[in-house]
């Protein structure tokens, strides 16, 4: 397996001093969320700074995994919205995060954002998979002709009314047609949310066994909103199956409860996460 943290968790820090941490403390990747290092949009992120921050994770010995948390800013960006003219907007940007993600070597695009993604009042759910693929569909094959990859992630309904389920994520992955540039995320939170036993996932996963190649990205965190490791959440079975359907990609710690802090939260992670999956190939 292969491990990366998100950057997020580093509040404070410049990326340099947050690229040289995470590799010291033995992560092969780093994840982006953007708003981190463009807070006005990646539009503004020019070339050179692209480069410069690709070439600073490859100076430290790290590769960047892609981009994540993509539609927290600029404001007013939303996948299902009924005002045509937003969904215009937000699809333009999301082909410009693409563009972005390959300029940085990355290699997966999540797509959670659940609070620009929420089923306005009186939408079906119907109309919603319309109006996203809608949204989505020039992205994703710009993502295609980019090499890169879209990951539609299941959240659970206390976050968003709209893609809960792997089931619903892999819907919408069809109606866009399943090709190169789009696949599904896992995240280990929200695989609990799915669970019959919330602390033990990994069923979720083996039940789509058959639409593994869909699967293009996994998230490491407990249900908690902590680390793996942090709470009640075994890893050992979910390693197991995504072994089991031949899941060969990365590992990302991403965590939500920041308080312990940065350091101590990435090295428990990973020192966790080898334990039970096995260490970095």
């Amino acid at each position: 397996m292969r491990y990366a943290i998100c950057n997020e968790l580093f509040e404070g820090w410049d990326f340099a001093r947050t690229c040289d941490f995470v590799a010291r403390t033995g992560y092969q990747g780093i994840e982006i969320a953007p708003f981190t290092v463009a807070a006005d949009g990646v539009e503004v992120l020019r070339g050179p700074e692209r480069a410069a921050l690709r070439r600073r994770a490859a100076d430290a010995g790290l590769a960047v995994v892609g981009l994540h948390w993509l539609l927290v800013g600029p404001a007013g960006l939303h996948l299902t919205s009924g005002d045509g003219a937003v969904r215009a907007r937000t699809g333009r940007y999301l082909s410009a995060l693409a563009e972005c993600c390959a300029d940085l070597g990355g290699q997966v695009l999540v797509l959670g954002s659940p609070r620009q993604r929420n089923l306005e009042a009186g939408t079906a759910p119907e109309e919603g998979l319309r109006r996203a693929a809608d949204c989505l569909e020039p992205a994703v094959r710009r993502a295609e002709t980019l090499g890169v990859r879209w990951c539609l992630e299941p959240l659970p309904a206390a976050d968003t009314n709209f893609l809960n389920t792997l089931d619903e994520a892999l819907r919408l992955d069809r109606l866009l047609g399943a090709g190169p540039g789009l696949g599904v995320q896992l995240d280990v939170k929200s695989l609990c949310a799915e669970a019959a036993d919330p602390a033990r996932p990994a069923p979720v996963i083996a039940a789509h066994a058959a639409a593994a190649r869909r699967f293009g990205h996994v998230h490491a965190n407990d249900r908690n909103l902590g680390g793996p490791g942090s709470g009640d959440v075994d890893f050992q079975p979910i390693f197991a199956a995504l072994r089991a359907v031949g899941y060969d990609g990365w590992i990302s710690v991403e965590v939500f409860d920041f308080q312990p802090g940065a350091e101590r939260i990435a090295t428990a992670s990973l020192t966790y996460l080898q334990a039970t999956g096995g260490t970095s190939a």
